[in-house]
């Protein structure tokens, strides 16, 4: 893969031939849809898992993937960052933040509406009505990813004229640091902004190891199977997190969602997860409705004894509800729930740069 305009990591970076390539990526898509579902299988998982007050096996699933659970999503959300960050700030700040604001204040008031009354049942409304103004300081339930990304994107921007490896250093050791203040915008910031920042300054090597994967599928199946057995070796023996480890093991395993990505595109296998990854942030917005509504009628029932399989079922409803959702959305003219009305706009709208951003 050819890198124009750099010859070293040490630059910013120049993302190659972006004219060249299709609106979409294909493996890209594969690896949005594992990861969209990975975050669906957690939060459904530990969600059972605590309401039952035992485990199953799903539990192992969610423990092998909890070093590159979240690192591969901001990875590729970073991936083609290089081709718009050089847009006047106006546009820039409605691509990068207001998009996600729209959402953020959308959805959390959606899952406000449907929490309220526990909440209140709790406390108090008046309570309620502080923990809902609390949601914009301190981000509200699965929606902190969205809340977190227009930081990054603007933090990108400021910090262009910075030598890259400076701000890479940093990150690497904020994440290192494991820092733990009970704020989730500064902690989680300080341990996800390094694969993002990655996915930005290295995107150029991200498609080449893709590329590399493509070629040679038979080298890649193989260092995937030595990095499962590492990875999942780690996590067994309470080491993962331990500093510089988790570090290693998130880019180790965001490195392994792409290979598995390209090899599945290659193959043109699982395209449901392609599908998924092509309609991520519809399924990240709305899947803790049927999530919580499966995991409250299978409990209740006692239909099905076992933990695990609950776990696996409210899983594919959290994904599977959340895709229903959005085509009644399209079917009953409610489009704002999912796409952003002209109105919220503070920049005129333009054709996208032939890469589709990985949001």
């Amino acid at each position: 893969m050819t890198i124009n305009g750099t010859s070293a990591m040490s630059e910013r970076p120049a993302f190659a031939g972006a004219a060249a390539r299709p609106v979409r990526v294909d493996w890209v898509d594969y690896a949005k849809g594992v990861c969209i579902v990975m975050v669906v299988m957690m939060h459904s998982v530990l969600g059972v898992e605590a309401a039952a007050g035992q485990t199953g096996f799903m539990h192992l699933f969610v423990m092998f993937a909890k070093p590159f659970r979240m690192p591969d999503f901001f990875l590729i959300s970073g991936l083609f960052l290089s081709v718009v960050i050089d847009r006047d700030w106006r546009t820039y700040l409605d691509r990068k933040v207001v998009h996600f604001a729209y959402f953020y204040l959308l959805w959390v008031t959606i899952q406000f509406g449907f929490k309220a009354p526990s909440f209140a049942a709790e406390t108090s409304w008046h309570h309620v009505g502080y923990l809902y103004l609390e949601s914009f300081i301190e981000p509200f339930g699965t929606l902190w990813f969205i809340y977190l990304l227009p930081i990054f994107f603007v933090v990108t921007k400021l910090s262009r004229r910075i030598p890259p490896l400076a701000i890479w250093l940093v990150a690497a050791a904020l994440e290192t640091a494991h820092i733990a203040t009970g704020w989730t915008v500064v902690d989680e910031f300080c341990a996800r902004f390094v694969y993002f920042y990655s996915g930005y300054w290295a995107a150029a090597y991200v498609f080449a190891l893709s590329d590399r994967a493509r070629a040679r599928p038979a080298l890649a199946l193989a260092g995937l199977a030595l990095w499962a057995l590492v990875n999942g070796g780690l996590v067994a023996s309470d080491i993962s997190e331990w500093p510089l480890v988790s570090l290693a093991l998130g880019f180790a395993g965001a490195c392994a969602i792409i290979v598995i990505g390209t090899l599945l595109a290659r193959a043109h296998r699982l395209n449901f997860l392609r599908y998924c990854g092509e309609h991520s942030i519809v399924i990240y917005l709305a899947f803790f409705l049927p999530m919580a509504a499966t995991r409250t009628l299978l409990l209740r029932s006692g239909l099905i004894g076992d933990i695990g399989t609950v776990s696996l079922i409210v899983t594919i409803a959290g994904v599977a509800g959340a895709l229903a959702i959005w085509r009644l959305a399209l079917a009953l003219h409610a489009n704002f729930l999912f796409e952003r009305p002209d109105a919220f706009w503070i920049a005129p709208k333009k054709p996208e740069p032939a890469l589709q951003a990985a949001e």
